[in-house]
């Protein structure tokens, strides 16, 4: 718990003092710089308005897209976003958005759904981070927001009161570092008095009425303590400790003392007061430590528990407790046939070839909370096994769910079919870094800007691209990889891997840097593949 806290009312009244000289501050011509410069897009940040306020840094990056986007307030080529970083709890909320054609502004747009994302280590969030919040650590001579803001934190934080204050000197004097005598109001024996000399030491300025917090205890000289001593009878390197109340003062080697003291167990705040009370007056009686509390007998797991929580891949929501959130995700936890597998022991036979029926055509895409999702119009099928199954919609992992004797992919795309009885298949196919992939870079550049959100692009794709040439795989029987994790799903997984660009791999991982359920036991079935 922090000793410094500020009333309600003043921290109020203070926010709203800063963000009115915030705003008062006039605009600067932007200074953009690159973060990443892809084959198609470039990432870059605005250093002249970097601001660091009351509740975060804001700063404005862009997007730089390698084609126009289709909109209906008109095409824009780039997309521009006004972020609140919180630096210290790697996290950061988009507030507002632009969309530009070159210098020209088609249209801006107010985030509704405002919420703060936790920055991964290697994302281009991570980047943009640090650009955000390193901007004021070799700046000389901060402007007056960034004066204000860190003077601000630094009052608000105690923890950082110290690598404040030289920003805070040119905002109030008073509040440098200054030495404070520490002060004893117990009684000290007249060889503890005379033994030890009055010193200061150096305290962070609290708030009156509140003890000092910071403390540097300064060097003990140790000649001066052996005279003090021999000056009232006692021999050099030792002290007096008084035993009870009026009795003799009980002579004990230093030695002796710290060995005594060493032995018993301390936590840091004991230690810091044991520290400071041998360079003042010497020990004090110890104190008897309470007992502790008995260790709470463990708690059955309550199901019940689980119901309010959405599925994830980690937190409460992760893939060990899935079975456990609802009923119907009972399959989850308990089912025998479950994907993913990794994929061992094939028996090698004389599989059919599937017969795609796939052909160019528009799209959907939408970020469903859990991956990027792909919706395609109708007439888009395939057969194999003598049934007809429809591809509902295909999306993407990362890393790969499926394993091959061990080895993981980079990613996967899952192509989910439906036949008329109701029944599942899915094709999966591996994906792997190498050179770019245009369908798939086609998918990015219209990649929705919210989460729910759908856009529907104007141009179409051509599915078969998806594939690879050589259509061998192998089969097996097994379930949704996803809640409810239904059973008697018909998987086949091309053996083939397509390449995706380390480019392509990073923009996903900016959204989902993992969203593969663990693999599952195989529990003894079938594997088949084509020879």
């Amino acid at each position: 718990m922090s000793v410094f806290r500020m009333p309600s009312v003043f921290s109020a009244t203070l926010a709203a003092t800063v963000l009115v000289l915030v705003m008062a501050l006039p605009a600067r011509a932007a200074n953009w710089q690159a973060v990443i410069v892809g084959q198609n897009e470039t990432i870059e940040i605005d250093k002249e308005r970097i601001a660091r306020g009351f509740s975060g840094t804001t700063g404005w990056s862009r997007i730089i897209l390698g084609r126009e986007v289709n909109d209906p307030g008109g095409a824009y080529n780039a997309i521009h976003a006004q972020n609140l970083y919180d630096c210290g709890g790697r996290r950061f909320t988009t507030l507002r958005r632009a969309y530009f054609n070159g210098d020209t502004l088609v249209r801006e747009e107010s985030v509704s759904r405002q919420r703060a994302n936790k920055i991964q280590i290697g994302s281009i969030d991570e980047r943009l981070l640090s650009a955000a919040c390193g901007a004021h650590a070799g700046v000389e001579e901060p402007g007056f927001a960034e004066s204000i803001g860190r003077a601000v934190q630094g009052l608000l934080d105690p923890e950082r009161a110290t690598a404040m204050h030289a920003d805070m000197r040119s905002l109030d004097e008073g509040t440098r570092v200054r030495a404070v005598p520490v002060s004893d109001a117990s009684p000290k024996p007249v060889a503890q008095a005379a033994a030890t000399p009055a010193v200061p030491a150096t305290v962070a300025p609290t708030p009156s009425g509140e003890k000092p917090r910071h403390i540097s205890l300064p060097p003990i000289d140790k000649a001066a303590a052996d005279q003090a001593a021999a000056s009232v009878g006692l021999k050099p390197g030792t002290t007096a400790v008084p035993s009870k109340p009026g009795a003799k003062p009980e002579v004990k080697s230093v030695a002796a003392a710290a060995s005594q003291a060493a032995a018993q167990t301390e936590t840091a705040s004991e230690k810091r007061l044991r520290e400071l009370q041998y360079a003042t007056s010497g020990p004090r009686k110890a104190v008897a430590k309470k007992k502790p509390k008995p260790a709470a007998e463990p708690v059955a797991e309550n199901p019940a528990a689980h119901m309010h929580v959405h599925w994830a891949y980690e937190g409460a929501g992760a893939p060990a407790n899935w079975g456990k959130l609802r009923n119907e995700y009972a399959a989850c936890g308990t089912g025998q046939r479950q994907s993913p597998i990794d994929i061992r022991e094939g028996i090698k036979v004389s599989l059919e070839t599937i017969r795609f029926e796939y052909k160019p055509t528009q799209f959907r895409i939408v970020d469903n909370g859990h991956t990027l999702q792909v919706s395609v119009g109708e007439g888009m099928s395939m057969h194999v096994m003598g049934k007809r199954y429809e591809l509902i919609q295909f999306h993407f992992h990362r890393p790969a769910e499926e394993r091959v004797n061990g080895k993981v992919y980079d990613m996967v795309v899952h192509l989910v079919h439906k036949n008329d009885e109701g029944q599942l298949a899915v094709i999966a196919v591996l994906l792997e870094k190498g050179s770019e992939h245009p369908l798939i870079q086609t998918l990015w550049n219209n990649m929705p800007l919210e989460k729910d959100m759908e856009v529907t692009p104007a141009e179409a794709i051509d599915l078969m691209k998806l594939l690879p040439e050589i259509r061998s795989y192998w089969t097996y029987m097994g379930s949704l990889t996803t809640p409810p994790c239904t059973e008697g799903v018909l998987w086949m997984v091309m053996k083939q891997p397509l390449q995706v660009s380390p480019d392509q791999i990073a923009i996903f991982s900016r959204l989902y840097r993992n969203n593969a359920r663990p693999v599952q036991p195989p529990n003894g079935r079938l594997i088949k593949e084509s020879r």
